[in-house]
């Protein structure tokens, strides 16, 4: 334990049972708003904006703390562009004989296909990269633990933060996703994980009815009080 080295807890909450309960109906009202977007606007989003979601993201919990993750965040027309078209390329094929025909059934109520014109026109992709080693202080090559749980933590900190924000957001993920290594240049100790596509929504947005059903707290959770 000899490189262990603990301070007090810099920060703590003392709210009463009520103001826990009305907090967290809060959140729940909150974070019920949040919805997968498939038409966004060309409108703008500050970089600020999304380098404090980043920032957010990088505050998640991970194995040993190594915080096994990079976001790239893009904004460029030309790389949008590129991911597109090879986004596309693999959805193709996917739709085309990959999946299987139940896959297809289920996504058939969400309205999808392999068009992905939200790729170039929401005005941020980040794609989330999961660190398979890292490395210490001094340069050297470092395991990292966890990671695809670590990841996802911070990926579900992301989309918080993004919906917190006020952006719409969407999670992509086409398979395989190497394209994404390639096309943004990240080195062989990451994979891509997820696309985030974040934005703000078109005016004539809509969403799949089925996407709105959620299953009831008896179908999800089980309290053993």
């Amino acid at each position: 334990m000899a490189d262990f080295e603990a301070v007090p807890l810099p920060h703590r909450d003392n709210y009463s049972d009520d103001d826990m309960a009305r907090r967290a109906g809060d959140y729940l009202t909150h974070i019920a708003r949040r919805h997968s977007v498939r038409s966004f606007s060309d409108k703008p989003v500050p970089r600020e904006i999304i380098e404090q979601c980043i920032r957010a993201a990088g505050t998640a919990p991970s194995g040993a703390n190594h915080q096994p993750w990079h976001f790239v965040c893009v904004s460029n027309a030309g790389i949008k562009r590129s991911i597109r078209i090879a986004a596309e390329h693999e959805e193709g094929e996917f739709y085309g004989g990959k999946a299987s025909q139940e896959w297809l059934d289920d996504l058939d109520k969400l309205g999808t296909d392999h068009h992905k014109p939200f790729l170039e026109i929401a005005p941020w992709l980040i794609a989330v990269f999961l660190e398979r080693s890292g490395a210490d202080e001094e340069g050297k090559k470092r395991k990292n633990y966890y990671m695809s749980e670590s990841v996802g933590i911070a990926t579900g900190f992301l989309l918080n933060a993004l919906h917190s924000a006020g952006l719409a957001t969407l999670t992509h993920t086409p398979n395989p996703m190497k394209f994404l290594s390639q096309i943004l240049k990240r080195p062989a100790t990451e994979r891509p994980y997820m696309l985030i596509v974040a934005g703000h929504p078109a005016d004539d947005a809509e969403v799949p009815a089925a996407a709105l059903e959620k299953k009831p707290l008896e179908q999800i959770a089980t309290f053993l009080d």
